[in-house]
């Protein structure tokens, strides 16, 4: 069929809109969705203005040229009526004028009129047709360069390839977004390779996981026991693993088994164990997965770990530290601080200060209460001291940078560290220059410039970000080390701070002793009793600083927002007054608790100003949280702002609706279709709250949780309280989590990449014991895989109403 005829039958068939080009509204590059206004020239919508907006997914088109877009005409509620664009095409002018002005037009650089003159003549009005089928036949053009041949029709194949890509990729199921980003991913060879390897998809394109290529591969006709389609199942489980369970690592017979069933489910043959085990030799020699002993890994995650020992090993390995400051003149200075800042430093925080100074590196953890921000204040004002440093960073300049860096993984607890130690503090991604697109700007060919690094939180850390920190140290810099083990270990893979403990190669100390007990903290004796995972007998006994409300699920919101809104009653902000829940579904879950709590501290005002997106109302006033990390504005994933503006597209040039959210006056802004980057943050989830303190934590507990409620989400959410932890919910709920470690450990082998490269025996590690025997080709091993493997069998008692207590 002639591309004409293809064409008239598609403007048949769908609704479409044929028009030139005026003006492009917005591009986003990243993704390419546009809004572009058209003159109209042609439609079969019942639609009579001369001009129309068309928005979609397709890249920048260029102006005073004619388009036909397939699509859908709506009547978006603020900007009217709308062309949603599902596909289009770029009208080919047939006429031999219309061509010659097409070819020496801005979209072919270096072709003049003279030389388009000469294709048409050559070619006749069929030239570009006959140029996308055989570019060979622009040998034909005298004096045709053939740099400026192949540039012609590499144009060519870009512009008319796309458009019958994405007409195809739309027949196949896939949405203009997903499609764009699959053509931005393979180009010109996409339908090429989707016909051949569906299963790539799994590897290349975000937002694909194996489900969908697997019901594509079965469109296609791909076997069962295709090679791709058992690739992209053991990638695929990996990747799961590590993003959802934590895990660096699978066994190759447990992911042999885990492939099988995932295999099965959608199969209607018996899938081979040894054809697995092939594939996996396979995709270790492609360089996509990694096998060592008996363990399987994703590349990044085992370079990640090497990286790792490797970098500490170099740090450690630094000149002794002992000799440079006699005990003596440590003693001196450290007294001389103590009368100065008025405190007494106990022996284990005196211990923990002298290590950190005279040692390369130093892990420092220890539970709330027990004195981590005295100590890290005491190591910078000592390190200060002792070489005869300024503290004041506008005595430096970028020549002579301040020596001493402190980071955390979140702003907020780079925030808390600066209001500690009263020095900048940012956080790990700002401090390693992260720029989104292009990764990082510092690591081994440019390292960060300082003398002392202390980095707190770092049971947030995952073995990515701590292979990309370390690999960017210096060799002569000290480094602490401080967090808490018994918090909830990083959303990313790996346990680094456990790790570290476990392996017994670095310094440490363990502060234990509990200081703010004496102040009278319930809240932290409660803590570190649910840490030896004991519950205390008089948990509902109401006490100064936490009490416990008992209620059922039914009641969790009517609860919450009693409770809530007595505290705002006595004065307390929405800063203040944070909700934690572990799971955002549900009767109690987050986003019920968040659209209450909404209600009650920012309700809809007339002439207050808000913005719906989707199922969520946005207003000015709102308290939200960043969800990803948005290093060009400085804000990061955890971050909490406010809404402080919001602007109509009516009133700014860019036509869109807007807006903006401070964090702690640094303010960002987002377009609608950014606003899937925040959402509210009246209630948040337990490991958002990671690196956090507020004044009033409430914390609902039910039975409901189960899935989720284990010993360590439960004190890392009662630590977040700093002044009046308020509990709601079902004592045996409570119970039931404090009693209940994590279901399964994650599987790593940082410990004992350490123990290899220290030279250290003797340490439980925890892994798997075999025989000693011969030793074991693992590649052997996987091809003699069992065939029958995976077939076994104030108070806050003030905060509440006098019925409620």
């Amino acid at each position: 069929m002639k591309q004409q005829e293809t064409l008239d039958l598609f403007k048949e068939q769908q609704k479409f809109m044929k028009g030139t080009h005026l003006v492009t509204i917005f591009h986003n590059e990243q993704n390419l969705y546009s809004v572009v206004r058209i003159r109209l020239e042609e439609t079969n919508e019942e639609y009579s203005e001369k001009e129309a907006v068309v928005t979609g997914y397709f890249p920048r088109i260029h102006e005073n040229e004619t388009y036909i877009f397939f699509g859908s005409l709506k009547d978006h509620p603020k900007f009217g009526l709308q062309f949603h664009v599902e596909h289009f095409r770029k009208e080919i002018p047939h006429s031999k004028q219309g061509i010659i002005q097409y070819l020496s037009g801005d979209l072919f650089k270096g072709i003049g009129k003279k030389t388009a003159e000469k294709i048409v003549d050559t070619l006749g009005e069929g030239a570009i047709s006959k140029i996308i089928a055989n570019p060979d036949i622009l040998k034909e053009i005298p004096k045709l360069p053939e740099d400026k041949a192949k540039e012609i029709y590499e144009t060519l194949r870009e512009h008319q390839g796309l458009e019958q890509i994405m007409i195809s990729l739309s027949q196949l199921g896939f949405g203009p977004q997903i499609s764009m980003k699959i053509y931005q991913a393979y180009k010109e060879e996409t339908l090429s390779i989707i016909q051949k390897s569906p299963y790539k998809l799994v590897e290349d394109i975000e937002g694909i996981g194996f489900r969908r290529a697997d019901e594509l591969g079965g469109q296609l006709g791909i076997s069962d026991n295709h090679p791709d389609r058992i690739k992209a199942g053991c990638l695929y489980l990996l990747e799961q693993d590590s993003l959802q369970d934590g895990h660096v690592y699978l066994h190759t017979t447990d992911l042999i088994e885990r492939v099988k069933h995932l295999l099965e489910e959608n199969s209607n043959e018996r899938i081979i164990e040894t054809n697995i085990s092939q594939e996996i030799i396979c995709l270790t020699e492609e360089g996509k997965l990694v096998l060592e002993d008996d363990r399987v890994y994703v590349p990044s995650l085992y370079y990640s770990e090497k990286g790792l020992v490797t970098n500490i090993k170099r740090i450690m390995d630094q000149m002794e530290y002992e000799d440079i400051f006699p005990e003596s003149e440590f003693l001196l200075a450290l007294g001389s601080l103590e009368e100065r800042l008025n405190v007494q430093y106990a022996s284990s925080q005196k211990d923990a200060i002298q290590k950190a100074l005279m040692t390369p590196m130093l892990l420092l953890t220890g539970g709330p209460g027990t004195g981590k921000t005295t100590v890290i204040k005491g190591i910078v004002e000592l390190y200060g001291e002792l070489h005869g440093c300024s503290l004041d960073p506008k005595d430096y300049n970028p020549e002579n940078p301040f020596p001493i860096l402190l980071v955390a993984p979140t702003g907020r607890a780079a925030k808390r560290m600066a209001e500690s130690t009263g020095l900048p503090a940012v956080t790990i991604h700002r401090l390693l220059g992260w720029n989104g697109v292009e990764g990082f700007s510092h690591g081994e060919d440019n390292p960060i410039n300082g003398k002392l690094l202390i980095v707190d939180e770092v049971s947030m850390v995952d073995i990515w970000l701590a292979n990309q920190l370390f690999k960017s140290l210096p060799d002569s810099i000290q480094v602490i080390l401080v967090g808490d083990e018994d918090q909830l270990p990083s959303v990313g893979p790996g346990q680094v701070l456990k790790d570290l403990l476990a392996s017994e190669v670095l310094p440490t100390v363990r502060l234990t002793d509990i200081y703010r007990q004496s102040e009278g903290s319930s809240i932290i004796e409660l803590a570190h009793d649910i840490k030896k995972g004991n519950l205390p007998l008089d948990i509902s006994k109401p006490m100064a600083d936490r009490s416990f409300i008992k209620c059922n699920q039914s009641q969790i919101l009517d609860v919450v927002k009693q409770v809530s809104a007595n505290a705002k009653s006595k004065g307390f902000s929405v800063k203040d007054i944070q909700v934690l829940a572990p799971m955002y579904r549900g009767a109690a879950g987050i986003d019920n608790l968040n659209v209450m709590l909404q209600e009650l501290f920012n309700p809809p005002v007339n002439g207050k100003r808000e913005l719906k997106y989707g199922d969520i109302i946005y207003r000015r006033g709102d308290k939200v949280l960043q969800l990803v990390n948005q290093p060009e504005n400085n804000v990061f994933n955890g971050d909490m702002g406010e809404i402080v503006s919001i602007f109509y597209a009516k009133e700014n040039t860019e036509k869109q609706d807007m807006v903006v959210v401070s964090f702690d006056g640094n303010e960002a802004t987002y377009t609608k279709q950014d606003l899937n980057q925040i959402t509210h943050a009246y209630c948040c989830s337990i490991h958002k709250s990671q690196g956090s303190e507020f004044p009033i934590v409430i914390l609902p507990i039910v039975k409901s949780y189960y899935r989720m409620l284990r010993k360590n989400l439960i004190y890392t959410a009662i630590t977040r309280s700093k002044d009046f932890l308020i509990l709601c919910g079902e004592e045996e709920a409570l119970k039931q989590g404090v009693q209940r470690g994590q279901d399964s450990l994650r599987q790593t082998t940082l410990c004992e990449k350490l123990h290899e490269h220290f030279g250290q025996t003797g340490v439980e590690v925890n892994l798997p014991v075999t025989e000693i025997g011969e030793p074991i080709n693992y590649y052997d091993m996987l091809l003699r895989t069992d065939p029958n493997i995976g077939m076994e069998n104030l108070s806050p008692y003030d905060f509440m109403d006098e019925s409620e207590r």
